[in-house]
């Protein structure tokens, strides 16, 4: 990447504001800024934000998206990068505007493609990251720290982060300074007044850029139908305060790993009452290991070994851990199971999940709340307590932005597209021109000309890669097809013996279901599927058919057979055995 000349003993990203030029003054005339996502548009997750000018391109977020009922054995979900991929060399820097999963949890399968390029990151983010890159052994991306306040310049962008509030410390927005003009994007936000860390986001930095001109504000969508303003956490910090106080015996909090605000306030809590606090889950302890490394975590008393808890059943403990989306191998379901090896739950704890359900996570968080309250405990969630709240903007805040960055265009991300609907409706009430909002799907570029105007550009390639166990992008539709088939209506194998010279069946072919048919009472069904079957490969004359032609015949004729009889559709699966 090339970066303007500096003097030796300071580095680019350490440099303060006044030492640096002024932000680009638009031009007149030249190319167009292009604002092009792969990821983030009608749909939360998966955020991957490009911005290109020319021959350089630089990308903000890099995340992932977790399966839904649709992509069954799926682990995760990121974006295409087929568009970057044939600009490998335009690729410059990226940008992170925060530690979550949805925004950088997808670096470890991209990066490898874009090898020598920095990321650039927030102190936390960058710890968060450096673990998740060892993990998975990516090393030619070096990662550089970027901070609130602090200034970067990557060819002919200059990128200034400024701090905004959100469930995980140091997170940020930026304000990026083209040729074309200024790009506010927040990042994930809300304006807490009194967040748990004491850092507020930087209401004069963006008051600032407003009164420079924005050109255009790309912005969170994910509270935009949410009338008024995010409860501060600090409203978090107090339920904790009043459960723990009258429990009669453990506290099990479970909250996103990340949430190290949240986890702060856990401890804090705990030791107003004088618990001791063990960590559970592997994210969890890893976690609360950086954090507490990087200074971001403060133990008013030491943590009490995992191994120690079964040995104190009788204490009045507090234990955080992992769960909170009734993830199958995460320390809460394992707990509800009773399969958690340190942790057995027992009557007269109480269970509090610090969490609201991402959409789609609804029935597992259902099903592990309902095995905890089996198990005796007390189960406290967020639609009978306030034990959690969003790090995501509402209306009220949403107008706020809009008020102090006075945009002439505005983009909604990081949203369903009712969200996106929603915050454009709040942008055209806030004075932005209704033609000036841009509500757009995953690879449909805004570009801003150098002359003011800014138009929908042509579709580029763009679409999600799935992530199964090591393999990346092999799981196409298809298979996701035929898995679909295989949960709603089984799998029946149809196994023919022919004779290899002539081509006729030896014998009648065998039939083989599961997940399909009940057992003996279906054996006319099987009977006469195998009658169907035998027909279909049966032909005149002595020279062999091709064996494909007779799997096609027996597919076809058995999945016919079965659909009209059952009126449902089994993968069928033909096998040709030539003797």
């Amino acid at each position: 990447m090339t970066q303007r000349p500096q003097p030796a003993r300071r580095p680019a990203e350490a440099r303060r504001p006044q030492e640096t030029r002024r932000p680009h003054k638009a031009a007149a005339s030249g190319p167009a800024l292009r604002l092009i996502p792969l990821g983030g548009m009608g749909e939360i997750g998966k955020n991957l934000y490009l911005y290109e000018y020319q021959d350089t391109i630089i990308l903000v977020d890099c995340g992932l998206a977790f399966p839904d009922e649709t992509t069954l054995g799926v682990d995760i979900i990121i974006p295409d990068i087929s568009y970057l991929r044939a600009r490998r060399s335009a690729v410059k820097a990226v940008l992170i505007t925060h530690g979550h999963e949805d925004h950088v949890g997808a670096l470890p399968h991209i990066l490898p493609e874009l090898p020598g390029v920095p990321v650039y990151a927030s102190t936390l983010a960058r710890g968060l990251l450096a673990n998740k890159l060892k993990e998975f052994k990516v090393t030619a991306n070096p990662l550089r720290p970027l901070d609130p306040g602090g200034r970067l310049e990557v060819g002919p962008f200059t990128i200034e982060p400024f701090r905004v509030g959100h469930s995980i410390p140091d997170a940020m927005g930026y304000a990026i300074h083209s040729p074309v003009g200024t790009v506010i994007h927040t990042g994930d936000f809300k304006f807490d007044q009194t967040p748990a860390d004491g850092k507020t986001a930087d209401f004069a930095m963006l008051a600032k850029f407003g009164a420079q001109g924005v050109l255009a504000l790309v912005s969170d969508s994910t509270r935009a139908e949410a009338p008024g303003y995010t409860p501060s956490e600090q409203v978090v910090g107090q339920a904790f305060k009043g459960i723990i106080s009258s429990a009669p015996g453990r506290v099990i909090i479970a909250t996103f790993a990340s949430n190290i605000a949240r986890i702060q306030q856990v401890l804090d809590a705990a030791a107003e009452f004088h618990r001791k606090v063990a960590v559970v889950g592997r994210s969890m302890e890893q976690n609360v290991k950086i954090a507490r490394d990087l200074g971001y975590l403060k133990f008013p008393t030491p943590l009490l070994a995992k191994e120690e808890i079964a040995r104190r059943t009788k204490e009045p403990l507090v234990i955080a851990t992992t769960g909170a989306q009734g993830e199958p191998m995460a320390g809460l379901a394992k707990m509800a199971n009773g399969e958690h090896r340190n942790v057995e739950i027992q009557n007269g704890d109480t269970v509090i999940v610090s969490a609201s359900p991402i959409p789609g996570n609804e029935e597992a968080v259902g099903r592990t709340i309902d095995n905890l309250f089996r198990s005796g405990a007390n189960v406290i969630y967020h639609s009978i307590a306030q034990v959690h709240v969003s790090g995501h903007a509402s209306q009220e805040e949403l107008k706020m932005m809009l008020a102090l960055t006075k945009p002439k265009y505005f983009v909604p991300m990081h949203g369903d597209m009712r969200m996106q609907v929603a915050h454009g409706r709040l942008a055209t009430q806030m004075g932005v021109l209704p033609s000036a909002v841009f509500i757009i799907d995953n690879g449909t570029p805004v570009e801003f000309s150098a002359d003011g105007s800014a138009r929908r550009g042509k579709p580029v390639e763009h679409g999600s890669v799935f992530v199964d166990g090591s393999s990346v992008g092999e799981i196409s539709e298809i298979v996701l097809r035929d898995r679909r088939t295989l949960a709603d209506d089984g799998i029946v194998v149809v196994i023919a013996t022919i004779d290899a010279r002539t081509g006729k069946p030896v014998g009648r072919p065998a039939l083989v279901t599961r997940g399909f048919l009940n057992g003996d009472e279906d054996n006319k069904l099987v009977e006469e599927a195998i009658t169907i079957a035998l027909k279909a490969i049966q032909h005149k004359g002595d020279r062999g058919a091709e064996v494909g032609l007779i799997k096609a015949q027996l597919s076809e004729s058995v999945s016919r057979f079965l659909g009209k009889e059952t009126r449902r559709r089994p993968l069928v699966v033909p096998v040709v055995v030539e003797v």
